[in-house]
């Protein structure tokens, strides 16, 4: 039978609610005092957009939450977001040195949230564009985390941005995409309004190549940003996909941040084909929304998840399953609707993953998410830009520090250029190619935030912050204990 909601209006909100409150002033004081605020902080070049966290959390520890938003915001523009969504274990946090001399870093990214979230709800604006523009106009394709860094950091360089953005708002996965009880997009949206405060433009429901051509782009911008991420997950390929109850699971995410939660549909046993984090999203989504059952469908072990493991522990805690080593072989209907999930446990045939005949089981479900990887973008790509340069993966080959592709004009960052990384990453990327395309058209190089730092430096050279070379913890260590032995 077809899925509908589970909860009610009380018990949907109560369960999505926010999983880290924000912190009282008087927490924050306190949290901010275990700050060693250290000169040569590691905190920083783990920060891919470099902010100085030493600096705002001092301003934080002597009752000044509105410079430290500014601090926070002329670093990263979707501060508020990246304070909420960032892995911080692996980033920020994960390089405190607190956490190697007490076992538990400063709580960086909270502090990061009650500084924006400050300056959020008294409307107070930190950031100031020139009163002098250039004259130049920019396309950004694409309204997510990447084209916002580069519009935002665009009109504070004295640029027009135009930003389209195909969905009717602004802000990508940020806006649709994110857990409900770690971001609601409300967040994301106030962000979209700030930068759009500054002078950007938004064109929101214009699909570029549908609504607007490319070649209309480049004859009317001095230059084209493109940030459009990744596309959709690719198919099962399996018998079953086409009934209405499969569904992709950033979809089903989106419905949860487009309509009244108590009337998302929701299945009473629902299973997440995949080992990321959308997959762990999704599953604690769906148990939050009223599942009776949910359970995680991976093709390989635990240890092979690429889901952060405190992602993972956050869905054992509220009742998610686990099936590993096991591959879907038929999704499994009856009067149109599904009624489960045909297993077979998975095997490593010719260096590929292949069902096991004779294992098939069948778990009962009637409500099927897929998150099984976004595909990338190639296709569109070549088809709006034919001589643009993209690697074997299908993503934008492009100068990593100023995001020029080998057409002079265009250049690209986040996710389409990455493979797929963090909002932070995209941030951070958006504002270096901003600064590109300003070296580009005026001929005027920006550089900066630079600190000097021991973690990851080679013969004690100076470089910058994270924001030139950024680091991820789990990459450093594994890098240290090789060394090691």
């Amino acid at each position: 039978m077809p899925i509908s909601p589970q909860l009610g209006q009380d018990a949907a909100a109560a369960n999505m609610a926010d999983i880290k409150p924000r912190y009282t002033p008087q927490e924050a004081l306190i949290e901010a005092n275990r700050c060693l605020f250290c000169f040569d902080a590691p905190c920083i070049q783990a920060c891919p957009t470099g902010i100085d966290i030493p600096s705002f959390i001092k301003k934080i520890a002597t009752g000044n939450p509105t410079g430290a938003a500014r601090t926070i915001l002329s670093a990263n523009i979707l501060g508020a977001s990246c304070a909420r969504v960032c892995p911080t274990s692996v980033l920020c946090e994960g390089a405190c040195v607190v956490l190697d001399r007490e076992g538990d870093p400063v709580k960086i990214g909270r502090l990061q949230r009650y500084a924006t979230d400050h300056v959020a709800e008294r409307k107070v604006s930190v950031l100031k564009t020139p009163a002098k523009k250039t004259g130049r106009r920019i396309a950004i394709i694409g309204g997510g985390p990447a084209g916002l860094g580069c519009a935002a950091e665009l009109t504070q360089l004295g640029h027009s941005a135009v930003v389209f953005e195909k969905q009717p708002q602004a802000g990508g996965l940020n806006t649709y995409g994110i857990a409900y009880y770690k971001m609601p997009p409300q967040v994301s949206l106030e962000e979209v309004a700030m930068i759009r405060q500054l002078g950007v433009e938004f064109r929101c429901g214009i699909e570029v190549g549908k609504d607007i051509a490319v070649a209309q782009l480049e004859k009317e911008f001095d230059a084209v940003f493109i940030g459009i991420g990744l596309a959709g997950s690719p198919r099962l390929g399996i018998a079953g996909e086409e009934l209405p109850e499969v569904m992709q699971a950033l979809d089903f995410i989106a419905q949860i941040h487009t309509r009244p939660l108590h009337e998302v549909p929701v299945g009473r046993r629902v299973a997440v084909i995949g080992g990321g984090n959308t997959a762990i999203d999704a599953v604690t989504q769906a148990r939050r929304l009223g599942a009776q059952d949910a359970a995680i469908v991976y093709r390989r072990a635990q240890a092979d998840m690429s889901a952060y493991d405190f992602e993972q522990e956050l869905a054992k805690r509220d009742g998610a399953r686990f099936l590993f080593n096991v591959v879907p072989v038929e999704i499994l209907g009856s009067d149109g609707h599904v009624t489960g999930l045909k297993l077979a446990r998975a095997e490593k045939v010719g260096g590929k993953l292949k069902p096991v005949p004779g294992t098939e089981f069948v778990e009962p479900f009637d409500m099927i998410l897929k998150a099984i990887g976004e595909q990338k973008q190639a296709g569109w790509l070549k088809q709006m830009f034919p001589a643009l340069e993209l690697d074997a993966r299908g993503v934008v080959v492009r100068d990593v520090d100023t995001g020029q592709t080998n057409l002079p004009k265009v250049f690209a960052g986040g996710d389409c250029a990455n493979g797929g990384r963090e909002v932070v990453n995209a941030v951070a990327e958006g504002k270096k190619a901003a600064r590109g395309i300003h070296a580009f058209l005026d001929g005027h190089k920006v550089s900066g935030p630079v600190q000097p730092s021991r973690l990851g430096v080679k013969d004690g050279a100076p470089v910058g912050s994270g924001f030139d070379r950024p680091i991820r913890v789990p990459e450093l260590e594994k890098e240290y204990f090789a060394q090691v032995k």
